[in-house]
């Protein structure tokens, strides 16, 4: 359900276009690791991979859980909430592994929380937590990179300019462009295996930025 609304609400927010490398896919059991710029880019990724004919189970922050409605949707729909800084932290990998062993595909975001940033230029990723190459490793299972640009044209800054871009975007239609990247897999240990990921998802979001990616879905 969040996926197709995400299909429904993103086109009439900006123009969204999909690229990818040569072949590249999202195999059942895969994670796709994305980068995070903004509040609206969930909804980016999530129309993007709907159109690719992929339903993700999201890692998400857990305060999300306790949102009237959209805790209930999250919950029913099989979502991770991920509680940092708990003892319950771990439970979250626990049930991405189970999802993954299910053949389902999990999205995460290696950074683990948006930039401080407050203008709305885009920037390559930070630095990645070592949630991501843990469950990989964990799982053994391959990691697809996405890079996503435009979403801090919908919504970065205060609290007042990102109701006001939510408010404008209709009108401006900012470029939204999704990039996906060929599956990898990650090894060495969990450092080197961080830096992988941080690496394939930069070069992803640096296709997406780019002028002339290979096309993989029509621009609405």
């Amino acid at each position: 359900m969040l996926s197709a609304a995400a299909r429904l609400i993103v086109p009439l927010l900006g123009r969204l276009r999909i690229t990818a490398d040569p072949g590249a896919a999202v195999p059942p059991g895969s994670i796709v690791a994305a980068n995070h710029t903004s509040l609206a880019d969930p909804a980016v990724v999530l129309a993007a991979l709907h159109r690719l004919g992929t339903e993700p189970v999201v890692l998400a922050a857990a305060g999300l859980w306790r949102i009237p409605v959209l805790g209930g949707l999250l919950a029913r729909e099989g979502h991770v909430p991920v509680r940092r800084g708990t003892d319950q932290a771990a439970q979250a990998l626990h049930a991405a592994e189970a999802a993954l062993a299910a053949g389902r595909v999990i999205l995460i975001y290696g950074e683990g929380g948006l930039p401080r940033r407050v203008d709305p230029d885009e920037a390559p990723p930070g630095p990645f937590r070592s949630g991501l190459a843990r469950l990989a490793l964990a799982a053994g299972a391959p990691v697809v990179p996405l890079g996503q640009t435009g979403a801090r044209r919908i919504s970065s800054g205060s609290t007042a300019k990102q109701v006001a871009g939510f408010l404008t975007a209709p009108v401006r239609r900012p470029a939204l462009r999704v990039h996906l990247g060929t599956a990898l897999t990650l090894s060495g240990d969990v450092a080197d295996a961080t830096a992988q990921a941080r690496q394939a998802v930069t070069a992803a979001w640096r296709a997406a930025a780019g002028p002339h990616p290979a096309e993989a879905g029509r621009q609405h």
